[in-house]
């Protein structure tokens, strides 16, 4: 018993050192142009997609998601703040979107890979080490609407996009607006991400 015992500490202890050496040396890379190690990236998923299931288990969505003045609503935050990372029916990601690692993800499928509570999740809390924030100043209101937009993601066209677009900044969305933007982008053309 007392070998094996022994045995278990020597183990532990040589992983304990063998780590903070790693970590001392500088020899993982921890540059956005890097990828991380196969094994590294497996953990991090894993840990990524269990986390945020176990956290979302009990979020239930309101009964009236699938309205259309929410997903309008959604439309306009998505439009001002989300598509520059994540894009969007025929918007292009930006410049810092294209060198962040992990890329940002195309949200087509998010609503087919995450449930809407899950989604609510992310959005609320955003995601360490991906660039992907919270959103500390939204209601829960605020972001169910971008769930509700994001439900409708997948069946959009550029086309329904661009009408949404325009809908949200008729309406006045939260972030649209109806003015042209200070630097003279006309809001129609900022809120599709073009300027």
């Amino acid at each position: 018993m007392r070998t094996i015992l022994a045995t278990t500490l020597v183990i532990v202890l040589v992983q304990v050192l063998g780590t903070a050496a790693a970590v001392y040396s500088g020899v993982f890379n921890v540059a956005a142009t890097d990828a991380h190690w196969s094994l590294t990236q497996v953990v991090i998923d894993a840990a990524r997609v269990r986390s945020i299931k176990a956290r979302a288990a009990d979020i239930v969505p309101p009964v009236n998601l699938a309205d259309h003045k929410r997903v309008v609503a959604g439309t306009s935050h998505f439009a001002e703040h989300c598509v520059a990372c994540h894009s969007a029916p025929g918007v292009q990601s930006g410049e810092l979107a294209k060198g962040m690692y992990p890329q940002p993800p195309v949200l087509t499928d998010s609503a087919k890979e995450w449930s809407p509570g899950q989604l609510f999740w992310i959005i609320t809390n955003g995601i360490k080490m991906s660039g992907m924030p919270s959103w500390p100043g939204l209601t829960d209101d605020d972001l169910w609407n971008i769930v509700a937009f994001l439900q409708k993601l997948p069946s959009m066209s550029e086309q329904n996009y661009g009408d949404l677009v325009k809908e949200a900044i008729a309406a006045r969305g939260h972030a649209t607006g109806g003015s042209a933007a200070p630097d003279g982008c006309a809001p129609e053309r900022r809120a599709a991400g073009h300027c």
